[in-house]
């Protein structure tokens, strides 16, 4: 054998064709990391120091830390045998709106005879509904797959679970509208609302907010227009009668022409789902919701003052409406239209009172409704145990709603608001917060859920099942 084919050639450093001689390999040093000719032997007890930190692993049984900041809760789902997780600021929300509807039947609006708002009503008017509608696009977006929109089968059985839920919600509200409330019924257009957002289930957040700003902006001129070409808005509250006996004059207040006309109302569906699709549970996603819906409401809110105050708008509108005084326009601008706006001049649209529906009032209601969102999941997460109760009736405000207005009915509350609205709050936090600790889901919210899936099953069946 050659010398050259017998020499050793340390393992790792071997140039390309050649293979290790057999025979025992040569000790190695471990590598420390440390250039060979700098590396020093060291002993096994040289390497700790009393600085050295010792690193534990976690037991395998315990949770990983929460990478976002929302507080999620598991409550009971409807079945009982498995838990759902609900994003506990949200719910504060929702709760905190069902507050101000409360406060808004049941408090007085003026605060003195020269006919000056309360504060119950300066926060409340107009805002907690849009706020009530908003949480509802952000419920839609959840039930259609939440950052993800569901697509195919699921898309197709989520789309007909939602129109069940809309014709139950629509018929809880007709039969309510049977009674005699002295408040506007928000459910009948709800229900009508959940028809319209099923098409805009697909779509991502961009198109959403595309789609919320156009029904902000196009709506209200259509609503105007139908004031002189269709019927006006006659009825408080229609139930199935007026339906049948009156279907043109109730379906124009539904979409156009109501308290809560489900067209302009769009505006809060859609933007609530698009809200729905962000990661709702990241800190910085709850800080822009607060900044960027300042911002909006301020310009909303802003630019609408900014023209009653300073470039005339008062007087142009008392010129074209001439049976109209100053006190009436103001009256429109802080506690609303009675019960829509004239149509004297499209100057009326720069408005942006409680249930004018113009261009500034939904913009700003809506900017609103996004500094709560925000600011509520952000304050869940430092103080979530305190809004437990609000929470609570976060999660059943479809129960609380209708047995408030039954209360209404039957209740006079005149005498003493502050009393019957403290009642109501207190009995509404303490069944809520006990049905939800036992059963979950409020009763007529268990029936609704039920339903709407139990039919979306059987309409869009999976390959299994059919």
């Amino acid at each position: 054998m050659s010398e050259q084919s017998t020499k050793v050639v340390v393992e790792g450093y071997l140039p390309p064709g050649h293979r290790p001689a057999p025979g025992p390999r040569p000790e190695r040093e471990v590598w420390t990391g440390e250039d060979r000719e700098q590396a020093q032997p060291v002993t096994e007890s040289e390497l700790w120091t009393a600085q050295t930190p010792i690193v534990t692993a976690p037991p395998r049984t315990a949770a990983p830390p929460p990478r976002q900041g929302a507080v999620v809760r598991n409550l009971p789902s409807a079945d009982g045998r498995r838990t759902r997780r609900r994003i506990a600021g949200v719910d504060v929300t929702r709760g905190f709106a069902l507050l101000g509807m409360i406060a808004v039947h049941t408090l007085p609006a003026s605060a003195d005879a020269a006919g000056n708002p309360t504060w119950t009503w300066s926060l409340f008017g107009g805002n907690a509904a849009a706020l009530f509608a908003v949480l509802a696009g952000v419920s839609l977006a959840f039930l259609t797959g939440g950052r993800t929109p569901r697509r195919g089968r699921d898309a197709a059985r989520s789309r007909v679970s939602l129109a069940v839920r809309a014709l139950l919600l629509f018929a809880v509200g007709l039969s309510l509208n049977f009674l005699d409330i002295p408040a506007y019924n928000i459910l009948i257009y709800y229900g009508l609302m959940f028809l319209l957002a099923i098409p805009f289930t697909l779509m991502s957040v961009r198109w959403l907010l595309v789609s919320a700003l156009t029904f902000a902006v196009a709506s209200p001129f259509l609503m105007q227009w139908s004031l002189e070409h269709i019927p006006a808005h006659v009825h408080a509250n229609p139930n199935l009668f007026d339906l049948v006996n009156e279907p043109a004059t109730v379906l124009a207040e539904l979409f156009l022409t109501g308290t809560y006309p489900a067209l302009p109302w769009m505006t809060f569906i859609c933007l609530g789902m698009a809200l729905g699709r962000l990661p709702l549970t990241r800190d910085r996603i709850q800080v822009l919701l607060v900044v960027i819906g300042a911002v909006v409401a301020a310009v909303g809110k802003g630019i609408s003052l900014l023209m009653l105050y300073r470039f005339d708008l008062e007087y142009a509108l008392i010129e074209a409406t001439p049976w109209m005084t100053s006190d009436d326009v103001w009256t429109a601008q802080v506690y609303g239209p009675d019960p829509q706006l004239p149509t004297t001049t499209w100057q009326w649209l720069l408005l942006s009172g409680p249930h004018t529906n113009t261009p500034f009032a939904l913009i700003g209601a809506a900017g609103l409704a996004m500094v709560a969102l925000g600011g509520f999941l952000i304050a869940s997460r430092a103080i979530g145990r305190w809004f437990t109760p609000l929470a609570a009736m976060g999660s059943m405000t479809l129960t609380l709603y209708a047995s408030h207005l039954v209360f209404l009915t039957f209740v006079e509350v005149t005498p003493m608001p502050w009393f019957w609205y403290v009642v109501q709050i207190a009995v509404a936090a303490l069944v809520a917060t006990a049905w939800q600790q036992a059963l979950g889901n409020g009763p007529l919210e268990r029936v609704v859920t039920r339903a709407s899936k139990a039919v979306g099953r059987a309409v869009v069946r999976t390959p299994k099942e059919s």
